[in-house]
Order: C-alpha cells, then structure tokens, then sequence
C-alpha cells in the first residue's frame, strides 16, 4: 500500500531528523518519491519556522503499523508527545496524510489526516510527490486542495529549497 506521509520540525536539524527517519522506514518499506523541503510558517503558538516535507511510502503492512513506526521515530528524534504543547515546537513529525482510496476513523489514527485538506504547508510538498491522488472524502486531487490552500493562506509559505534530504537519489 502506498501512504502520504507529512514530514516536519523546528527544532535541531529537522533536515537530519527526516533523512533518519526515511532511511529508517526504508528498512521496512520503501520511499517512492520525496519533496523538496519547504520552510513554513508554524501554526499555533509562537516559535521557530518550520521545514516541511512530503513522502509517498510504499509499506507492505497495515498503515496502524507504519503509524506505530513513526512514533517510534519520533521519539528516538527526541520528540515526547506525552510533555509537549498542542501545536508547539517539535524535533520531529510524521502524521500519515492519506492514502488512495482509505478512510480509517479510530481513536489514534485517522486517513486521511482530519486537518491536511487546510494546511498550505502539508498540501504543498503532498502536491510535489503525489498531485493527482484524490482526497477520498473530498473528492478533490491534492493539487486542487494546495490551490485551494494558496488562497486561504497566501503566506504560509516561506521558502522551497531546491535539494530534497540527501540520502535519496530520486
């Protein structure tokens, strides 16, 4: 099964952070295709900019697992969900956007993602790596949620950067 995965942090090396944890999940899956990283405006409360990225995983098990492997990484980043703020600075993050034609509803997982159809910066590297995937509640490709998204938040989006994490050859 192929998953979008969102990849962020503003705290460290979130650079780093990604190529970590990628090459980790390549241990079990495979990473399809990756974005090139983009610096955003974070959300929620006031702290350091944000590098955002967007991954397609190619993970051969349920996506409960993969959710599972990212925690895992997660905290192995130095990331501790129990202690942190909502919305606040974070080392690492990985949140499974979507997945084509997947709705999964429990209580600690949710494909797609409940809030990626609003956020410029998880639609716009989602775009780079997966434009045409239609948004299985919404009906919409991804490319027209990012465009979407331009209007409502013209500023989200700080900067692109022209390299993708360096572990990867795509």
């Amino acid at each position: 099964m192929e998953i979008l995965i969102g990849l962020g942090g503003n705290l460290g090396k979130p650079d780093q952070a990604f190529a970590r944890a990628l090459e980790a999940l390549a241990d079990d899956g495979r990473v399809v295709t990756l974005s090139r990283l983009w610096r955003t405006r974070p959300v929620g409360p006031s702290q350091p900019d944000f590098l955002n990225a967007a991954a397609v995983i190619e993970w051969p098990a349920a996506p409960r697992s993969l959710l599972d492997r990212c925690r895992e990484l997660e905290a192995a980043a130095g990331r501790d969900r129990a202690r942190e703020e909502r919305w606040g600075p974070r080392s690492l993050d990985l949140d499974l956007l979507m997945a084509p034609a997947v709705v999964t509803r429990s209580a600690d997982l949710e494909i797609p993602h409940p809030h990626f159809h609003r956020r410029r910066f998880a639609l716009e590297p989602a775009a780079e790596v997966a434009a045409n995937w239609i948004h299985p509640l919404l009906g919409l490709t991804i490319e027209a949620l990012a465009e979407m998204a331009r209007q409502c938040e013209p500023d989200a989006i700080l900067e692109v950067f022209g390299f993708k994490v360096s572990i990867f050859n795509f």
